[in-house]
Parts: structure tokens; C-alpha cells; sequence
């Protein structure tokens, strides 16, 4: 396994798996055939596909953000950026309390943005762009993801090529009953000693959520996937607004900052339970968003499309 690059984790991350007891052979098992490996070996532990969620809690923040800073840092995967305005993409922030899944128990913090898929046509109108965004017809670029503990760290690089790297996060928790008025949950993370951010979400309304599942794209050691997974959640929450979000002193948060954040969100959300499945991941190459070729291992124009 590599050690982080810009691919993977920000410059300047504190920890990662490259280099360190946590790394692994990450080699797959099974035929696999069009769809890949059914399984993978792990730190000497044999992880069958789909990869399961069986109880966690969920909190997520959005925010509108320039499309041209959301569009500079997606650059490199040669995706495209996309938002329901003109102009605007959509960032978000999740952070996920796992308890019992095949990857074990863990924390994690997702940076990910709203983009068109893949194979999307070029130079869409904007007419074009709010329909397929309306209708759902958008992916999720996983552009962070620092977790907690070392065994998920290493599947998750190896076999979807998320960009997990070993953190510090601490989710605060209200006790149990009828919140009290301005309380919520408080997430901190930490890298190497380094305070990254912390994210405090309040509590919303009661209101049933949609429970969407967009694949999700990663983009590592120049190489763009594609899973597929599904989800479900009971006891879901949200409201405009709603969250605060304070910025440390790490490439992360300077990353962010870059986006104009911390600013007011659109719309926070939290889920008391979830389930979800991951599906194995598809190596893919995205058409470049103005010519229509294929993109490269780094994102730049390479063969014409089919």
C-alpha cells in the first residue's frame, strides 16, 4: 500500500497507512469476473463483497459553495462539479458512528461533493444541469475520509480506493430525550495532534429523508472507481442551517476554508439509525467536461470517446 499523496489525504496529514503496521497486501480473492473481486484479504482477514452496515448513526451538513473553488480541487479526477444553482456546487460534511459493520466499529468524517457522473454528456445547459440534478441523476466524489481505527482504514483503500487516512474524532453526543433547546452533537477531529476542525449539528425536526444512495466515485494513485452501494435510515432529522462549523490549523482545514468556509449551511440532517451495503468498486474514466474525450489516470484529456 502507498503512502497518502494528494490523491488520497491532504498534505501535510499527520498519520496514514503507507509505510506502517497498518498497511496490507490489500489482494482480492474470487473470480470476480466484470464486477470484480467477491472478496479481498485484509491485515490477514478475508472481507467478502457486498461490505455491510448493520447499525450506525449518521449527521451531514451541505453547503452552496463557488463552483469554480469546488471545480479546482475535483479537477484532478476529471469529474465535474455540479449544484441545483448556477454557479454553485454542493460540498458536504458527514460525520458516521459505526457500531457493528464487517469493517468493525469506527468513527468517520466524509468531505465529499455533489458531481455529474462520469459518463454524463458535455456541455450541458443549464437547463440541462437542474434536471439532471432534480431527478437525481448526480454521483458523490469522496474527497475525504479520515476514520479512527486502522482495520477499516486499510479495506477502504484497498478495496474502493477511499481515501482514509488514521485520525482522532470524537463525536459528543446529547443524552438520550427531548433535546434541550440549542444542543446537539459535536464531532472533533484531530490529526496527529493538530485540531482539523470541529462540527457541531443541532437538533432538527422530525421529517422523513429520501434514501438516496448516489454512487460514489474515489479517486486514487491517478485511478477513478465507482461503487454502488444502498442505504436506509429511521429516526431522521433536519432543518436549514443548523450547524456550526469551526476550522483548525491542517491542510484540511485550509482546504475548506478555501470553499469560503465555515459559512452559513443550507440544510443539516442526522439519522438515530442506519444500514447500508457497499458493493465492489469499478474502475471508470470520466469524459473531460468541455471536449468529450476520455481522461487520463491524472485527469487530462487522453483518448476519444466511444
Amino acid at each position: 500500500m502507498t503512502s497518502p499523496t494528494a490523491d488520497s489525504s491532504p498534505e501535510g496529514a499527520r498519520s496514514g497507512p503507507g509505510g506502517s503496521p497498518n498497511g496490507t497486501d490489500g489482494s482480492p480473492n474470487g473470480p470476480g469476473g466484470d464486477e470484480g473481486p467477491t472478496s479481498w484479504s485484509v491485515l490477514g482477514r478475508r472481507v467478502g463483497l457486498p461490505v455491510e452496515v448493520r447499525r450506525a448513526a449518521q449527521w451531514g451538513v451541505q453547503y452552496l459553495v463557488p463552483a469554480t473553488a469546488a471545480q479546482r480541487i475535483v479537477a484532478p479526477t476529471g469529474l465535474e462539479v455540479t449544484g441545483p444553482v448556477p454557479g454553485r456546487a454542493l460540498v458536504s460534511l458527514a460525520v458516521c458512528r459505526y457500531d457493528d459493520t464487517d469493517l468493525d466499529a469506527y468513527h468517520e468524517v466524509a468531505v465529499s461533493f455533489v458531481v455529474r457522473p462520469h459518463d454524463a454528456p458535455t456541455n450541458p445547459s443549464a437547463a440541462q444541469r437542474a434536471r439532471e440534478f432534480a431527478e437525481g441523476s448526480v454521483g458523490v466524489y469522496i474527497h475525504r475520509l479520515p476514520v479512527d481505527q486502522e482495520f477499516t482504514c486499510a479495506a477502504g483503500r484497498d478495496i474502493w480506493g477511499f481515501p482514509k487516512w488514521i485520525t482522532t474524532i470524537d463525536i459528543d453526543e446529547p443524552p438520550p430525550g427531548r433535546p434541550r433547546a440549542g444542543s446537539g452533537t459535536t464531532v472533533r477531529l484531530v490529526d496527529g495532534g493538530d485540531h482539523v476542525l470541529t462540527l457541531t449539528i443541532r437538533s432538527g425536526g422530525r421529517l422523513r429523508l429520501p434514501s438516496q444512495a448516489p454512487p460514489s466515485y474515489s479517486f486514487a494513485d491517478g485511478v477513478l472507481r465507482r461503487t454502488e452501494w444502498s442505504t436506509s435510515s429511521t429516526d431522521t432529522a433536519g432543518r436549514p442551517g443548523g450547524a456550526t462549523l469551526v476550522l483548525g490549523s491542517h491542510p484540511m482545514a485550509d482546504e475548506l476554508r478555501s470553499l469560503g468556509l465555515p459559512k452559513r449551511a443550507l440544510f443539516s440532517s442526522s439519522a438515530a439509525t442506519m444500514t447500508a451495503s457497499f458493493g465492489a468498486a469499478r474502475v471508470v474514466e470520466a469524459l473531460h467536461p468541455r471536449t468529450g474525450s476520455r481522461t487520463n489516470a491524472r485527469g487530462r484529456p487522453g483518448a476519444e470517446a466511444d
